[in-house]
């Protein structure tokens, strides 16, 4: 079964459930408030590791999600 996000409009809740994806489009109960919460667009951070230990993003992945600069002017991508 897949699992879709919601934020909740009133208290800002996010949190995730596992529905069938006939319910796909319908609003969730927010937890926490009860309010009806619209679903958001779920992203993910996928990284590789090669036989030097230098860590790499893939595609679907933020570059800068994990970047230690103090200024994008030193990034290498």
């Amino acid at each position: 079964m897949p699992i879709y996000e919601y934020v909740c409009p009133k208290c800002n809740l996010k949190f995730e459930l596992k529905r069938p994806f006939s319910e796909s489009s319908e609003d969730a109960t927010c937890p926490q408030c009860h309010t009806s919460a619209k679903r958001i667009l779920s992203t993910f951070a996928s990284f590789s590791t090669d036989e030097s230990g230098l860590t790499t993003s893939i595609a679907g992945s933020n570059p800068c999600a994990s970047c230690g600069a103090t200024s994008c002017d030193t990034c290498n991508l």
